[in-house]
């Protein structure tokens, strides 16, 4: 096959997004294309008079017709020249390819329509206002995730002296029955219940409450309406329970010493101020995640655009793909789960369309915008940026090629843009920016 590039590969316009182009294949690729095809499918093919596999392709043209090795031709000699009609014209293609092919003695003409991305326009994106979330840390929160710490540093004890407590962790033998017959599910041994954590329905835990080490008793409760087993919602059960284990969980006392063995701080007052800083951080992060998704939300409201069909379908699609593989690594199976949902493939895509609709005007939005500001990338941010995701993912920059290349620097534009805007931004009280919503 030549390797000579094209050099003149027309261009039509056909409509807003959707453009033509011609390639021009030299008949000899073409050939050469439609011999890769002959010895491809040969062995498929049975002529009479021929052993299978060994009729000429001459007779098989004339009995099938010149077209019949057609598609796997322009599968050899198509990928190379399109490619190069894209980089050529500096295409952003959103669409698969529709070909059509004309054969003539002098040359092939491959005719190909492919959607583009669409260049969106946005104005009045500086200054825009926003809801500052809350970011204060409140004495409880502090208070809770210590209390979480101590949690995991509780010395558990077993209990021989009292009946049992809220707080305790009784461990029980049980048995449930509805109708006098024991149901499925209803039974355990040797099982750890908190007390007064609410893990088991209606009264049980309150019922353990005040019981001793190897006592036998019934607890008697009914299951709620709302029960996630039809079967079992609203019906009285007892269930024959045998208490055999006490255990009390004592916390650690929240002094200088439990700062040191959990942390790097000597005083317990240090400790509780790192914690609280963390708090901190973590509400300002959120709260800047939270502040740069409302305002791409409203460029999202602003931008002028169209966007093609396929590439909302592709969108679609791809989010549907990931769906369907978060549900799947949950360990159930896709099509299951859609008759659990009472729903098909295409039911799953039109519930997914309109969140694929809004991520596709977030990003046309904001691309729009790195536009307008003339966002460039350097070859010394790209580099670093290249150097923070072989390090974030364990990978080798080697592996960033072309195509790798072009969606990061996209990327890193994006995330300039988004920048701009939120330094723009101006914070306002919710009621502020409602009112200056419905007065628009």
């Amino acid at each position: 096959m030549t390797d000579s590039p094209q050099t003149m590969v027309p261009l039509e316009q056909v409509e807003e997004n959707l453009v033509k182009l011609t390639l021009t294949i030299d008949p000899a690729d073409f050939e050469e294309g439609l011999q890769h095809s002959y010895l491809k499918n040969r062995n498929k093919i049975t002529m009479p008079g021929f052993r299978k596999g060994r009729a000429p392709r001459k007779m098989i043209e004339v009995q099938y017709g010149k077209e019949f090795f057609y598609e796997d031709a322009l599968d050899f000699v198509f990928p190379k020249a399109y490619q190069a009609a894209v980089k050529l014209h500096e295409l952003d293609v959103v669409s698969s390819p529709e070909v059509d092919i004309d054969v003539q003695d002098d040359k092939v003409l491959i005719y190909v329509e492919v959607h583009t991305r669409p260049l969106a326009e946005i104005d009045g994106y500086m200054g825009l206002k926003y809801t500052d979330p809350d970011r204060d840390v409140t004495d409880e929160e502090v208070k809770a995730e210590i209390d979480k710490e101590r949690e995991k540093n509780a010395r558990i004890t077993t209990i021989e002296d009292r009946a049992a407590i809220d707080g305790d962790i009784a461990v029980i033998d049980f048995e449930g029955f509805i109708d006098d017959e024991p149901f499925a599910g209803g039974k355990g041994e040797n099982f750890e219940l908190t007390l007064g954590s609410g893990s088991f329905i209606d009264t049980f835990e309150e019922q353990i409450v005040g019981k001793s080490t190897g006592d036998e008793f019934d607890v008697n409760v009914t299951f709620p309406e709302e029960y996630h087993a039809e079967e079992f919602a609203g019906k009285p059960a007892i269930f024959k329970v045998k208490l055999h284990e006490i255990k009390h969980k004592e916390l650690p006392a929240a002094d200088n010493d439990f700062a040191q063995e959990v942390s790097e701080f000597d005083t317990y007052s240090e400790y509780e101020a790192s914690i609280s800083q963390g708090i901190a951080d973590r509400k300002n992060e959120a709260a800047e995640t939270a502040i740069e998704n409302e305002l791409v939300k409203t460029l999202s409201e602003m931008v002028q655009v169209n966007i093609p069909v396929p590439m909302l379908n592709h969108e679609t699609d791809r989010m549907l793909r990931d769906f369907a593989n978060r549900v799947q690594a949950q360990g159930l199976d896709f099509g299951r789960y859609m008759q659990m949902m009472n729903t098909d493939l295409a039911g799953m895509r039109d519930m997914h369309k309109e969140q694929a609709r809004h991520n596709l005007l977030c990003r046309l939005a904001v691309e729009a915008v790195a536009r307008k500001e003339g966002i460039e990338i350097s070859d010394d941010e790209y580099s670093a940026e290249v150097d923070r995701m072989a390090a974030l993912y364990g990978i080798e920059r080697e592996h960033f090629g072309d195509d790798e290349k072009d969606a990061i620097i996209a990327d890193m534009k994006v995330k300039k843009a988004v920048a701009i805007v939120r330094a723009a931004a101006i914070a306002g009280k919710v009621e502020e920016v409602a009112d200056e919503g419905n007065a628009g």
